[in-house]
């Protein structure tokens, strides 16, 4: 009997549950890494290896070491650098250059790039140098946001609304940034958005948006909420940037994924990925339009054929809650009112009595999925969701 085709998936986190769980379902033997063995979705793989996902070579000797047939990227950016470095190496299909890769996920150089070909983004310029970024402050009109090049979830990231603070914010992104490069980008003040697109051929043939909000941190999502609140004017927009990064760049099959900011008929993009977005995001998808995102995620990276995925309409109104705590200590319960409880389609829980919160910013205790009956309710609810689901701490 042939023995299964092996997939290595760089990560195992839950936000990467359903890539695991597609990749099984896809018929191959599924590995999963990272540096942190206590991740739960190391327990929905069939082997585990504690690598760090972002080192590069570390990456390429695992894959050698294993023989593996595909290898997909986890809802991180380094990892799907890392990915795109050893499908690169070894000749694994699925995947851009490494080079391409760095140029959609190293804030610096895709600024560089949109700014070069005309795609709708904030000014922004990148600096090495902390006394050069310094003398640069005179340049610029407040306010400003100031970030590493090389991190997601807001790390590093600081809006500063004045001079004096400039100084403070280049140091903090420098010291966070592995690469030791920051972005100085221009403020845009609009209502934040993801719209996950999947390119064939250059073209856009399925895409999903929705709403972002955050709760402690101002730059980490923490609640989206399904359909996006924007004119169908943006959607084209955005479709018309993909495809135009897409034929420039020669892109792959598979996701593009981007975050963009709303006001008016304005659209900015601010961020952008080839990877799939974290906490679960296909679940909403899946809800929202019956397609199984993950499972065609897993088949463009291990370079099967994607050709049966089409546009799906959206129906229905559906959002995805991350559980976090507005206070430092220990949790103690997690409290869901009873208004919110008939909206929660299912959930995934973590969290333990006596958890330590370790950085009320960005740990997290469970997800929920939420369903709801009309636009008015979504709208009305999300906003109200940390509220409505509280983590009850102690000392």
């Amino acid at each position: 009997m042939r023995s299964k085709r092996k997939l290595l998936i760089a990560g195992g986190s839950h936000s990467d549950i359903s890539l695991i769980k597609a990749g099984k379902e896809l018929g191959f033997y599924v590995i999963t890494t990272g540096n942190r063995p206590d991740d739960l979705g190391h327990k929905y793989s069939d082997e585990y290896h504690n690598v760090d996902f972002s080192n590069l070579n570390e990456m390429l000797d695992l894959s050698k070491k294993l023989k593996i047939d595909s290898i997909c990227s986890c809802c991180n950016d380094f990892s799907v650098l890392s990915v795109s470095y050893v499908a690169e190496k070894l000749g694994l299909p699925g995947h851009d250059p490494y080079q391409t890769t760095l140029t959609l996920h190293h804030k610096d150089l895709y600024r560089k790039f949109v700014l070069e070909n005309d795609i709708p983004s904030p000014y922004a310029e990148s600096f090495d140098n902390f006394e050069e970024a310094l003398k640069s402050a005179d340049k610029y009109s407040f306010p400003l946001i100031i970030k590493p090049i090389d991190l997601t979830g807001g790390k590093g990231v600081t809006k500063i609304m004045e001079k004096k603070d400039y100084g403070p914010a280049l140091e903090k992104a420098f010291t966070m940034s592995r690469a030791k490069r920051v972005v100085v980008e221009e403020f845009f003040t609009g209502t934040q958005h993801s719209f996950s697109s999947f390119i064939r051929d250059g073209k856009v043939v399925f895409y999903f948006s929705d709403n972002e909000y955050s709760f402690m941190n101002p730059y980490l999502v923490s609640t989206s909420s399904t359909p996006a609140l924007v004119p169908e004017s943006i959607d084209n927009k955005l479709i018309a940037s993909i495809e135009k990064i897409s034929s420039l760049l020669s892109l792959k099959t598979g996701i593009f994924h981007v975050q963009f900011l709303v006001n008016g008929d304005k659209m900015t993009i601010i961020e952008i990925t080839r990877r799939c977005p974290g906490d679960m995001y296909t679940i909403p998808v899946y809800y929202s339009t019956g397609i199984d995102y993950a499972s065609w995620i897993v088949k463009a990276e291990s370079g099967m054929d994607c050709s049966g995925l089409s546009r799906a309409e959206a129906k229905g109104f559906y959002g995805r809650h991350c559980i976090m705590s507005s206070h430092e200590g220990r949790v103690k319960n997690i409290v869901i009112d009873e208004e919110i409880k008939n909206n929660i389609a299912d959930q995934l829980m973590w969290w333990k009595p006596g958890d330590k919160i370790a950085d009320m910013y960005t740990s997290k205790f469970g997800i929920t999925f939420m369903k709801y009956d009309s636009k008015d309710e979504m709208i009305d609810k999300t906003r109200r969701l940390n509220k409505l689901i509280k983590v009850e701490t102690y000392e």
